[in-house]
C-alpha cells in the first residue's frame, strides 16, 4: 500500500471530454488518457483492502489493488505484468467496460470509488506507447490444431491463450474484418479501430491466422444481422481439419419490436446504424442511413441505444429522443443494500449529454406511416406495479419520427450455426455448455466447445474475455491431458 492516507486526502478525477461542439465533428475517441501524475495520484486512493472485493467484482478478477500500487510507486511495466496476468485486452476493458469493479471498491461504501478503470487504461495505453507490448509466440508447437468460430472478445482470448501454449489457431470471422462487436458494434468514438488492429498484428506475430468472409454451417443470417461471406465452411470440414472447435459468435439476433407499422422504412435494428458508420469511418461505403435533419427515436436505455443517440447527433439530427420501458431508475443507489453487486441506478452516458430527450416506463403500439414511409410512433405510459407494467388509460400520445432504431438487446445466437453442429441448446437457443465439473464449455458435440455470448448470452466484453480464457484452459487440457493455463 503505497500511500496509507491517499483514500483521505486525494479525490477521484473524473474523465475529461473533449468540449460536446468539438467531439460532434468527429468520430474519434475524446477521452484522454490520465497523465503519469493523475495515474499515481488515483492508485494512491486504493485503499489495499484486507479483502478486495474488486477482484471478485470484476470478471476475469484482475488483481487491482497490485497494480494500483505499482502505479503509484510508477513501477510501469510490472503494473503491466499483473494487468496482462489476467486480461489479454486490457485496452478494450479499459475503454468500454462499465466497470462492475468499481462499483465493487470498499472505498465506494461512503465515497467516490478508485478510477480503477481509468487506471487500466494509463497502464495499457502507456505500455503500448512504449513498445512493450511484443508477440509472445510459443517455444514450442504441439501439433494440434484449433478452430474459432467468431472474432469477438472471446474468440480473440481463446486464440491467444491457445496459441501461446503451442497450438495453431485458426479464427474465422464472416465480416470483412476482424474485431467482431468491437469493430463493427461499439462506435469509434468509444473504441477506434486502430486499438483493435494493433493487437491484431500482435497476435498475427504469434502464429495465429485469421479467415475473413467465412461463415460457419450456413449462409441463412437472420434479418439485422451483417454478413460479409463469400465463403461457406462446414461443421464436417472444420471437424476433420482441426482437433477442438471453439463457437464464439456471439449473440448476434437482435430483440424485434412486432407492432403494427413495423415494415415500414425508416424502422431500423440498432446495428444497421452502427455497423454501416463504423464501416464508412474507415473508408468503406457511405452510410445508407442518415440522421440529418431527422426526428430520431430510439427504443432501448441501453448501451446500445445510448450508441445509436451518438451516432444520430454526429449526424446532425433535428431532434433524438430514448425511450424505456421500465420506470426511471433512481440517480444514487442505496448503497448499504446493494454494495458490492452491480447496482441499478440512472447513467448518463457521454452521448447523453450531447443531446437527447430521455423517456421512461413508455410502451410503443405502433409506427405510423404515409406512402410507406415512417412518420410518427404512438406510445402509452405504463404504471409498473408490483415489477408489472400497465398502460395508463389516456396516458396515450404520439412522438414525430423520420428514423427509429431498435436498440433493446439480442435474445440468442444465430440458430442455424449451433443447429448446424448439432449442438444441444438451453432454453434460451444459447449454446448449452457448463462452466461447473468436468467438461467444462463443452457442449453434447465431442470436440466442440462454445464460449462467450454464444453460451452465456448477451453480456460484457468483459464477461467475453473471461470465458474465453477459460474456454482455453478446457481445451488445452482436452487437447493434452492437462493445463498450464489459468482458470
Amino acid at each position: 500500500m503505497g500511500k496509507p492516507t491517499g483514500f483521505l486526502e486525494i479525490e477521484r478525477v473524473k474523465d475529461s471530454y473533449e468540449p460536446v461542439a468539438q467531439r460532434l465533428t468527429h468520430y474519434r475517441e475524446f477521452v484522454p488518457a490520465l497523465s503519469d501524475d493523475a495515474a499515481k495520484l488515483q492508485g494512491a486512493r486504493c485503499m489495499d483492502c484486507g479483502i478486495p472485493f474488486c477482484n471478485n467484482g470484476c470478471p476475469v478478477n484482475n488483481v487491482i489493488p497490485d497494480f494500483n500500487d505499482l502505479v503509484y510507486q510508477q513501477d510501469w511495466q510490472n503494473a503491466l505484468t499483473v494487468l496482462h496476468s489476467t486480461n489479454n485486452f486490457p485496452e478494450f476493458t479499459g475503454r468500454v467496460c462499465p466497470a462492475p469493479c468499481e462499483a465493487a471498491c470498499t472505498l465506494g461504501i461512503n465515497a467516490d470509488p478508485v478510477g480503477i478503470k481509468s487506471i487500466e487504461r494509463a497502464i495499457i495505453d502507456k505500455a503500448w506507447d512504449n513498445g512493450w507490448v511484443v508477440p509472445q509466440p510459443a517455444k514450442v508447437k504441439t501439433g494440434k490444431k484449433v478452430a474459432i468460430v467468431g472474432s469477438g472478445p472471446a474468440g480473440l482470448a481463446a486464440a491467444q491463450q491457445l496459441a501461446r501454449v503451442g497450438h495453431s489457431v485458426t479464427v474465422f470471422e464472416k465480416n470483412d474484418a476482424v474485431g467482431g462487436l468491437l469493430r463493427y458494434g461499439i462506435p469509434d468514438f468509444k473504441l477506434e479501430a486502430e486499438v483493435i488492429d494493433r493487437r491484431l498484428e500482435q497476435m498475427q506475430f504469434e502464429g495465429i491466422a485469421f479467415k475473413t468472409n467465412t461463415v460457419i454451417g450456413s449462409s441463412d443470417i437472420p434479418k439485422g444481422i451483417v454478413n460479409d461471406a463469400k465463403t461457406v465452411v462446414t461443421p464436417a470440414e472444420l471437424e476433420a481439419a482441426f482437433d477442438a472447435v471453439i463457437l464464439a459468435g456471439g449473440a448476434e439476433v437482435p430483440r424485434d419490436l412486432q407492432v403494427p407499422g413495423r415494415e415500414l422504412k425508416g424502422v431500423h435494428f440498432a446495428l444497421e446504424l452502427l455497423i454501416a458508420q463504423n464501416k464508412q469511418n474507415v473508408g468503406g461505403a457511405a452510410n445508407p442511413i442518415n440522421a440529418k435533419d431527422k426526428h430520431v427515436v430510439v427504443i432501448g436505455g441501453g448501451d446500445t441505444g445510448s450508441d445509436c443517440v451518438g451516432t444520430s447527433n454526429r449526424h446532425g439530427a433535428a431532434s433524438v429522443t430514448q425511450l424505456e420501458l421500465m420506470p426511471m431508475p433512481p440517480e444514487q443507489e442505496n448503497k448499504s443494500i446493494v454494495w458490492p453487486y452491480w447496482p441499478v441506478k440512472l447513467r448518463t452516458s457521454s452521448s447523453h449529454e450531447e443531446g437527447v430527450e430521455r423517456d421512461f416506463a413508455v410502451q410503443t403500439q405502433e409506427f405510423v406511416g404515409e406512402n410507406g414511409v415512417l412518420k410518427a410512433v404512438k406510445l402509452v405510459r405504463l404504471d409498473w406495479v408490483d415489477g408489472k407494467p400497465t398502460p395508463v388509460v389516456g396516458s396515450e400520445f404520439e412522438l414525430k419520427a423520420d428514423l427509429v432504431f431498435l436498440a433493446m438487446g439480442f435474445t440468442n445466437p444465430v440458430a442455424s450455426l449451433l443447429d448446424s453442429f448439432g449442438v444441444e441448446k438451453d432454453a434460451r437457443g444459447n449454446a448449452k455448455a457448463s462452466t461447473d465439473g468436468v467438461g467444462c464449455y463443452q457442449t453434447s458435440v465431442a470436440k466442440v466447445f462454445a464460449a462467450g455470448d454464444v453460451r452465456r448470452g448477451q453480456s460484457l466484453v468483459v464477461w467475453a474475455i473471461r470465458e474465453g480464457r477459460q474456454a482455453a484452459r478446457e481445451v488445452d487440457a482436452f487437447l493434452m491431458g492437462s493445463s498450464t493455463l489459468p482458470r
